[in-house]
């Protein structure tokens, strides 16, 4: 007998025929029986809980395939700058000067998701204006994009910036014509010190377990965790989900968001390799940063932007640098990956997946690209020849589409090119970045069905995919981009009891408004760990 039963329901298999059933049973960890309520119904016994779906929609639990779990935990500890009521600096600076009151001298204070183009003033706050906030208090502004930020005197000097420090390799310090510093720091100017910025072990362990809730809450069953600020929080991460603070299943990429390389050495150094752990936890692909933010705009362009005609982004690595640091990785038997958005870098990572594989061929090695933003024909052509799979970001069009077709104009039409990735046959799995945008997957497959602004406007529409589509790459897909798709991303017999439901029917829901449904449970191992 089963110890949970769903019947009546719109079963959302994600299998390879894409299924649509009435019900499923589940016994212990374990989908024991998927079919119509007649033949569930035989698994009914005295002990087993029977949820009538009602016409309701039951889904694998969602896989986000890439998400920064710990910095959107801390985030939640800090000033929030996409709140509703912020619409200009002034409100920004007005819940900073209300964090200030409440911390004792010298404590930081973090302000997160900040966006020039979202605010009355278009434009940075300047270090001048958060020195009049505080000189007492460290304060650092984080762009949503995570790859700029804005600090006051104080935190400068913490982190040891002053006029005559030189850009590093990556990165750039904001300055004035004078060479005086403005306080922004972009790319790995601002990943170098973002580290610098100290929590508690409370804080830490306390944005686990709000980000844990938060995404369980939403049907997330599963993350790949794309790099936290430092070794330490990913062994911290790791003992979190061993003790239950984090209730979530982690795929955790080799990586910090500064000097990546050194903690990859360190981690093969160690023996530790793709695969280690279990289902709980396992460690995922080494991963390096070849540009930068897609809405900065920061990224690598083989064309210069559209709306500046001198500007073509940052990159990280030479060629040679990316084919050694990866290629290396490679070799120790990593599933490798970088963070590529424009052209140009996504174009040096398949180089450097390219020589990978030939100096050491492996049947079923799966480099990933994460985001793989403008991912043009030819490009698309050697993802497939390669058997790359490429994690793109549909929710971006939402927060950010208006950008995109200011500074890369008809490339657009090539920006997380789900429908041509599913046409060429490529698996192609769903990241939602978060805290860049919202980590609600119903938010992403509504973008993913539409490509739509919040405002409305399409975004190089021909790239739109169907629900099933969007539903499968937040599923199956995330699965298989770690090597778990015998395990779990679909609701079949014999795998992991991982799904959530929704109060509604999926499927006949217009896509205008799929990103209203709402989660009423989540079972992960067979545990319901949320029900609303």
């Amino acid at each position: 007998m089963a110890d949970i039963v769903f019947l009546h329901g719109e079963v959302i298999t994600a299998d390879e025929q894409n299924r649509i059933v009435e019900a499923t049973a589940v016994k212990g960890n374990r989908i024991v029986a998927v079919g119509t309520s007649e033949e569930i119904a035989q698994y009914i016994g005295p002990q087993t809980s029977v949820i009538d779906l009602k016409g309701r929609s039951l889904l694998p639990g969602f896989i986000d395939s890439h998400l920064h779990l710990s910095a959107y935990g801390i985030d939640k500890l800090g000033v929030s700058c996409k709140a509703s009521h912020i619409e200009s600096l002034n409100d920004i600076f007005r819940d900073l000067r209300e964090k200030a009151a409440g911390l004792p001298q010298g404590n930081w204070i973090r302000a997160w998701g900040f966006n020039e183009t979202k605010i009355v003033e278009q434009r940075y706050p300047t270090k001048e204006e958060l020195d009049e906030i505080s000189t007492e208090h460290p304060i650092i502004i984080i762009r949503a994009c995570n790859h700029i930020s804005v600090a006051n005197s104080k935190a400068l000097d913490i982190f040891g910036i002053n006029k005559s420090t030189p850009n590093p390799k990556g990165g750039i310090i904001g300055r004035k014509d004078g060479g005086e510093l403005t306080g922004r720091l972009i790319e790995t100017a601002h990943f170098q010190n973002a580290q610098k910025v100290t929590y508690s072990e409370e804080e830490i362990i306390r944005a686990f377990e709000l980000a844990s809730a938060d995404y369980i809450a939403a049907g997330i069953t599963t993350v790949h965790d794309a790099g936290t600020n430092d070794p330490n929080i990913f062994r911290k991460m790791q003992q979190a989900v061993q003790n239950g603070q984090i209730k979530l299943r982690i795929y955790a990429m080799v990586c910090t968001l500064d000097n990546p390389e050194a903690f990859i050495e360190n981690m093969m150094a160690e023996g530790v390799k793709t695969g280690v752990g279990d289902d709980r936890f396992k460690i995922g692909p080494a991963k390096l940063f070849t540009d930068g933010s897609s809405s900065g705009p920061t990224i690598a362009t083989r064309k210069a932007y559209t709306s500046n005609p001198e500007d073509y982004g940052i990159l990280y690595y030479t060629q040679e640098e990316l084919n050694r640091r990866l290629g290396e990785a490679h070799k120790q038997g990593y599933q490798i990956t970088a963070h590529a958005q424009g052209d140009r870098a996504i174009e040096m990572v398949l180089n450097c997946i390219e020589s990978a594989l030939k100096a050491h061929p492996r049947s079923d090695a799966r480099p990933r690209i994460e985001h793989a933003g403008i991912s043009e024909p030819d490009l698309i052509d050697r993802m497939k020849r390669l058997g790359v799979v490429p994690i793109p970001n549909p929710a971006f069009f939402r927060e950010y589409g208006e950008g995109y077709v200011h500074n890369y104009g008809k490339r657009v039409n090539w920006m997380y090119p789900l429908r041509s990735f599913f046409e060429s046959g490529i698996i192609s799995a769903i990241g939602s970045d978060n805290p860049v945008t919202d980590y609600n997957p119903l938010i992403g497959i509504q973008a993913a069905v539409q490509r739509k602004s919040i405002q409305g406007i399409e975004i190089g529409g021909e790239q739109t995919i169907s629900l099933l589509q969007a539903i499968r790459a937040y599923t199956w897909n995330g699965a298989y981009a770690s090597f778990d798709e015998h395990q779990k991303g679909s609701i079949e017999v014999g795998k992991l009891a991982d799904l959530v439901m929704l109060d509604g029917s999926l499927l006949e829901t217009d896509s205008e408004n799929i990103s209203d449904l709402s989660v009423e449970m989540t079972i992960i191992n067979g545990d319901v760990v949320y029900q609303s």
